[in-house]
């Protein structure tokens, strides 16, 4: 672990961590959101955000390929975040990868209720096939509710016989059941979320409906003939069981899964990048992986 790193973790758990705990409810989390990623969250140089109809936002930073392209789904548990959010992160990613990527503005559960969110992500992926994107030129991505949102939407696509290049996902929401045994045994190791307002906000995201509906719980989801999948997580999150019974799923259905874990990182990592060298390490596996998925399918 960096120096970085550990400093990160400390002002995580003493500063932030008891601030979510003490958050008043969706709205005020976004408000936090938005105001940490504005004074806080880094953006490489000659970052490009053009919004575009429906929602959507195409970020890039350095040449890009135009014949392939990353479909990114930003975290904040549904309640928070946006493409403005994770547009730093998402830039980073797309320097290092050397492809564009589109970030949806889904709506959040207070404009919309599930399975609005769900619903914005098929509608994103059909605007960039309508834009000439064939599905394995398209790599589907997110970290945390939107990682999961990127594997529902896998499994979906992938049941009706339409096969993306892969997916790579940060520290996914996987499993809003609650079934993760890491809900209990990381309670205090993880120093970013608070483990007792987790059943409050699968309330509010489900709104009656099932936790394990595929659309909100990919853990449950089927994927045949699923792609190669990459997974990052770290050991100390709450949510680290939805990442490692994630991949272990996929592998017992046939995919190829590439699971790779951090002994300490907080949640969702590689949205600190420019503040910790893991987060940038993490960024460029993630975009090795995006370069041979697009890669291996396109030729």
């Amino acid at each position: 672990m960096s120096r970085r790193l550990a400093a990160l973790n400390l002002f995580l758990r003493h500063a932030v961590k008891p601030r979510l705990a003490r958050t008043s409810g969706p709205e005020e989390a976004a408000a936090q959101f938005e105001t940490m990623a504005r004074l806080a969250l880094r953006a490489p140089p000659y970052l490009r955000d053009i919004a575009r109809p429906g929602g959507l936002h195409w970020i890039s930073a350095g040449p890009c390929r135009m014949d392939r392209m990353i479909l990114y789904f930003h975290g904040g548990g549904y309640i928070a975040g946006s493409p403005a959010t994770h547009r730093g992160m998402i830039g980073r990613l797309s320097l290092l990868s050397g492809l564009e990527i589109c970030a949806p503005d889904y709506p959040l559960v207070q404009e919309a209720r599930f399975p609005a969110a769900f619903e914005a992500a098929a509608v994103a992926w059909e605007r960039c096939r309508m834009l000439g994107h064939a599905p394995n030129r398209i790599l589907l991505a997110g970290d945390s509710a939107g990682g999961g949102l990127a594997l529902a939407l896998l499994a979906h696509l992938l049941q009706r016989g339409e096969r993306p290049a892969g997916a790579v996902t940060f520290s996914p929401w996987t499993d809003l059941a609650m079934t993760g045994a890491s809900l209990g045994r990381n309670r205090d190791a993880d120093p970013f979320l608070p483990v007792d307002r987790i059943g409050e906000l699968v309330g509010i995201v489900c709104a009656g409906a099932d936790p394990r509906d595929p659309r909100l719980s990919p853990l449950h989801a089927a994927f045949p003939d699923c792609p190669p999948v990459q997974i990052h997580v770290s050991e100390t999150e709450i949510l680290a069981d939805d990442a490692t019974r994630m991949a272990a799923r996929l592998e017992a259905q046939g995919a190829r899964v590439d699971l790779r874990t951090h002994p300490s990182a907080p949640h969702a990592w590689p949205v600190f990048d420019g503040w910790i060298p893991e987060a940038r390490a993490t960024l460029r596996a993630a975009a090795r992986f995006a370069q041979a998925s697009l890669g291996e399918t396109s030729r």
